[in-house]
């Protein structure tokens, strides 16, 4: 069986068989499967074969953007947090999240209300039909995660389940910014 090499971060060449790989567009075969730095590269394609079909289907249904979105998700998993604690625990820039949450308070999908404890702070909140959006959203969303890992047995999701927040739990370690020296 022909194979074709993998390189890993830690100098590890490993062999990923041909016959196995799938038919994908040649750099992204590339990207996947000749790149040194091979886990950021996988788990990014990962993430936009999930991100790019679920999304984009609840734009054209629902008419919202991804970040617009992200801001109901999080209320339902957390109702009354903050525009600030959605902005850190998403990754999208504060000004991105300020247009997606005054879009969210006029369609009347979330709204705001001043925390009694410290009047500087506004908690969010769904409404009825944001909480209905990501009801109907939801099973959608847990299907395509469904099939992404419908080639995994049980044991092996659990594997990758631990793997993952092992990564996860030990993200807080890692610097938040490269640092190199600048090279003339």
């Amino acid at each position: 069986m022909a194979a074709s090499p993998q390189k890993r971060s830690t100098g590890v060449v490993a062999r990923f068989p041909a016959t196995k790989a799938p038919a994908l567009h040649p750099v992204i075969a590339v990207k996947l499967w000749e790149n040194p730095c091979w886990f950021s590269f996988r788990i990014n394609y990962l993430a936009l074969q999930f991100n790019v079909p679920i999304y984009g289907w609840i734009e054209r249904r629902y008419g919202l953007m991804r970040p617009e979105y992200v801001v109901l998700y999080s209320l339902f998993l957390k109702d009354g947090i903050t525009a600030n604690d959605i902005c850190q625990s998403s990754g999208f820039p504060k000004n991105t999240l300020s247009r997606a949450i005054q879009k969210l308070l006029r369609r009347r999908l979330i709204r705001r209300a001043a925390d009694p404890l410290d009047r500087r702070r506004y908690g969010l909140r769904l409404t009825a039909e944001g909480r209905r959006i990501v009801d109907e959203t939801l099973p959608a969303m847990l299907e395509r995660e469904r099939q992404m890992l419908a080639n995994l047995n049980q044991d092996e999701q659990q594997v990758l389940t631990e793997l993952l927040a092992r990564l996860v739990l030990d993200s807080p370690t890692w610097p938040a910014h490269v640092e190199q020296e600048d090279s003339p």
